[in-house]
């Protein structure tokens, strides 16, 4: 076993060999917590994380769910190139991102870590990982912040190319969401979550 990632939820891990490796997610035990809380909530998350995972699957490229408990996730291993080490020279890529997302908010599943860490290409598709903050919403303000957060990532981690990727990307949700009036609704809102965000911007100096 190889641990391949850990964060403040989860330690990822890869097991195994060739054709037969996976990857496995264990909700890590949060001490402070009380047991049974605790115990309950990487239950609750870790089922949700599998039942949206095997919703995205029939829609866009995720790692396909093998198996599961109620505090571990075991999913296939994707083999690959990071989308964050390749955006920079194929900005095209960007559009794509798009199209992915547009199709999972017109299906109402939120990413909740939209950034280019989280997407590996394979075989000439993009595949989306890690759906430990995904989470189902109908509302327009939800999946403008969902764009918003991949926005910043596009600031934060490909500066010198954001402005036309995003451009790019949303040029790509437009195609995909099967609801024109309901896109235009998200739009409109994502106006205002990036006005929010300026103007905290503008209070912390």
């Amino acid at each position: 076993m190889t641990i391949i990632g850990q964060g403040a939820e989860a330690i990822i891990s890869k097991q195994g060999k060739g054709a037969d490796t996976k990857v496995v997610k264990d909700r890590v035990v949060k001490g402070y917590r009380h047991h049974a809380l605790d115990k309950e909530l990487r239950k609750s998350r870790s089922r949700r994380e599998k039942k949206i995972l095997e919703k995205a699957a029939s829609l866009v490229p995720v790692p396909k769910v093998l198996s599961g408990n109620d505090e571990e996730v075991i999913m296939e291993f994707i083999e690959g190139s990071m989308v964050k080490e390749l955006l920079n020279d194929n900005i095209a890529l960007a559009e794509e991102i798009g199209r992915l997302l547009g199709i999972l908010h017109s299906h109402h599943i939120m990413h909740g870590d939209l950034t280019t860490s989280n997407m590996i290409y394979r075989d000439e598709k993009i595949v989306l990982i890690d759906f430990g903050l995904s989470f189902i919403s109908h509302k327009p303000e939800d999946k403008a912040v969902d764009i918003h957060l991949f926005k910043q990532a596009l600031e934060s981690k490909h500066h010198t190319i954001h402005e036309q990727a995003y451009k790019l990307f949303l040029k790509g949700y437009r195609t995909t969401y099967n609801d024109k009036e309901a896109v235009s609704a998200v739009l409109e809102r994502l106006k205002k979550v990036e006005s929010r965000g300026r103007n905290k911007g503008l209070r912390s100096k």
